[in-house]
């Protein structure tokens, strides 16, 4: 055997570079319709989501009877308190959860694997977060980002007989992407895989590894020099946890999710088979996203729980606790709380349902509308939480173990927040997913006018795009001044006798959504180039389009259980609520995209980053330990303990 290869420094890439590895890993092609992409285009596509897409009946009874099963395992076999207190998940409920199929819920039945479909998947992580967040996490960390989803959809059938099985009942998989100096710029991936005859050898640090504690198998990205021959760029491995020259050289510990295996996961010359690389070189970033395009569903999904167990604590505590006469829910500050728990509840699960649905049958492109339900969920979740907190009172910020201790319900409520919070950082951070929408967003209008912008292109590539534009937005631009929402009938099937009209919110979101089209196309003339700068702005947008696409959703599910007959008056009240709420969101967000202190923030922030605020830290102790911002990475043998748990 030959001597390994010596591993490469970090790469040294410009802000340009770094854009260009980026937008070279996306998807470029649009194949099948999608509802968000049309709504950021100023056309409201109803036809997309109603009548609303139903489950086969098959597919139905296999999901509710592992649901049964899995309702009983979480009632009978999993104590969240213990998790909590121990900061870690018994050996013999991960055991449980492997014998009951729970690992292999998304991986054909051919592999071992139970074949849920995407709904079912959701309802089984939403069911199992809300016994424990960090069981949640190792399941959906296990199958949707760790080796089942990819090999899924890229792996090799030779990759997916010998792997899938052990995933499906057996073995626990990681995802490692993320290091030390690395998170949403992957361009500077430091990690390298050198070919080496039949292998190639990993060197390199990998930080945040959700289930790289206790996994069997790791989906590595890691990054291939060029070579005469050979492409290189970010790729991705299934590597044995077990394999030699890989430590876990720490569990890292958090403000939540207590139970949750994550750690520092270290590979020093660690030889991996090139017949586990999956798909080509250089395909690694594009399988890490693509992948992501439905496996952010899962994150949602405990959103969804949460917000059923915080309305469920919200009835019960407001109905008993009294105050001035009167149980606290029929005052009117907490009453609006908890109309908003509830309304934006049926919200996200209306949103949750329908994503799943329509990436079950895929006949729709939801990469935006996997991010927006990732994005719209964390948000609304960590708020549904804290206005939970808020309407406990002291009992909200006091643990479950110390309202225990004293003889009153163990009710968790500070520890959801906590737990929750993660959410909004978890696969991909609301500021990341602002503009990765975004881009998803304007692609139509980069697609015909890119180059007008683009500082590298010639003048006659310039004048080509100019003509190309012109003619896109002569047809474009009229259509954003008339539609169906102006129309006092539109929308007619949303208002049947008796019931809340939600026709007149669908015929708001119409207008609305041509207006966030004008207003996107404005400042893509107004800004230019300086469009992709414009965080603040196109957040704004984004967010925008995420209460129109949750509306639509609310009023789609409404419409759906009315004809059901299941619950269809309570269901229309739930959705006029939530949709009142949102358009006064709408309304505020449309406010801030030209009324706001982006310019003066920015001047701010470069005063605080050269010191002229150092003053106004006076005062104050800095409780904080000494140490590093960033912890070295550097390729090497490891110096510390491997703390690596096999389970079972």
């Amino acid at each position: 055997m030959s001597a390994p290869p010596t591993p490469s420094s970090r790469p040294t890439v410009t802000e340009r570079e770094a854009r260009q590895v980026a937008e070279a890993a996306r998807e470029q092609d649009w194949r099948k319709p999608s509802f968000a992409k049309e709504l950021f285009l100023g056309r409201f596509r109803l036809d997309l989501l109603h009548p609303h897409p139903l489950p086969a009946e098959e597919d139905v009874q296999r999901g509710e009877e592992f649901l049964a099963k899995l309702r009983d395992f979480c009632e009978t076999k999993i104590d969240g308190a213990v998790i909590e207190r121990d900061a870690r998940i018994p050996d013999d409920v991960i055991t449980g959860l492997k014998e009951l199929g729970a690992f292999g819920m998304k991986i054909d039945t051919k592999y071992g694997g139970l074949g849920l479909t995407q709904v079912y998947y959701n309802k089984a992580l939403a069911l199992v977060g809300s016994a424990n967040p960090a069981i949640g996490a190792l399941l959906s960390a296990h199958q949707s980002i760790g080796v089942p989803q990819p090999l899924k959809m890229f792996g090799t059938q030779e990759q997916k007989d010998t792997f899938l099985p052990r995933c499906a009942r057996t073995d626990i998989s990681a995802f490692l992407l993320t290091e030390p100096d690395v998170g949403s710029d992957p361009a500077r991936l430091a990690t390298t895989a050198v070919r080496d005859g039949d292998d190639y050898v990993l060197d390199g640090v990998k930080l945040w590894t959700t289930n790289g504690v206790v996994a069997d198998l790791l989906v590595v990205m890691a990054r291939v020099p060029k070579s005469e021959g050979a492409k290189g760029g970010i790729t991705a491995f299934v590597v044995e946890a077990a394999s030699e020259g890989i430590t876990v050289e720490n569990r890292n510990a958090f403000m939540g999710l207590r139970g949750l295996e994550n750690g520092v996961t270290r590979f020093h010359r660690v030889r991996v088979p090139a017949a586990h690389r999956i798909g080509p070189e250089g395909a690694g970033l594009k399988i890490a996203l693509t992948t992501l395009n439905t496996g952010r569903l899962s994150l949602p999904a405990m959103c969804v729980g949460a917000g059923k167990w915080c309305l469920k604590i919200a009835r019960e505590w407001s109905a008993v606790r009294e105050q001035w006469g009167k149980p606290v829910a029929l005052h009117e500050a907490v009453g609006s709380k908890i109309s908003f728990i509830a309304a934006t509840t049926f919200a996200l699960e209306a949103v949750l349902d329908l994503s799943s649905q329509m990436a079950d049958e895929d006949r729709n492109d939801i990469r935006i509308e996997a991010a927006l339900a990732k994005l719209y969920g964390s948000e609304m979740a960590c708020l549904m939480a804290d206005e939970l907190v808020q309407i406990r009172g002291g009992r909200g910020f006091e643990t479950a173990a110390s309202l225990e201790a004293r003889g009153e319900r163990a009710v968790p409520a500070e520890q959801l927040l906590r737990d929750l919070r993660i959410n909004r950082i978890f696969e991909g951070s609301t500021e990341i997913m602002h503009l990765l929408i975004a881009r998803e967003a304007v692609d139509a209008h980069l697609s015909v006018a890119g180059d007008l912008i683009d500082p590298d292109k010639t003048l006659s590539d310039k004048a080509r795009a100019g003509a190309q534009a012109g003619v896109f937005y002569a047809k474009w631009l009229p259509k954003l001044v008339a539609g169906p929402g102006q129309l006092p009938r539109s929308y007619a099937d949303f208002h049947p006798s008796g019931h809340p009209d939600l026709s007149g919110h669908l015929r708001h979101v119409e207008r609305t959504a041509r207006k966030l089209a004008r207003s996107t196309f404005y400042a893509m003339s107004r800004w230019q180039g300086r469009m992709e700068t414009k965080q603040g702005f196109l957040g704004r947008i984004v967010d925008i389009g995420a209460e129109l696409f949750a509306m639509s959703a609310a009023c789609v599910r409404a419409e759906h259980l009315r004809t059901k007959g299941e619950h269809g008056r309570e269901a229309y009240q739930l959705a006029d609520a939530f949709c009142r709420q949102s358009r006064i969101r709408v309304e505020e967000l449309f406010g801030r995209l030209w009324s706001n202190t982006d310019d003066l923030d920015r001047k701010v922030v470069k005063g605080v980053l050269g010191g002229a605020y150092e003053w106004l830290e006076q005062g104050v102790v800095d409780p904080s330990g000494d140490g590093p911002w960033i912890a070295e990475a550097a390729p090497g043998p490891s110096e510390r303990e491997n703390v690596r748990r096999a389970i079972g």
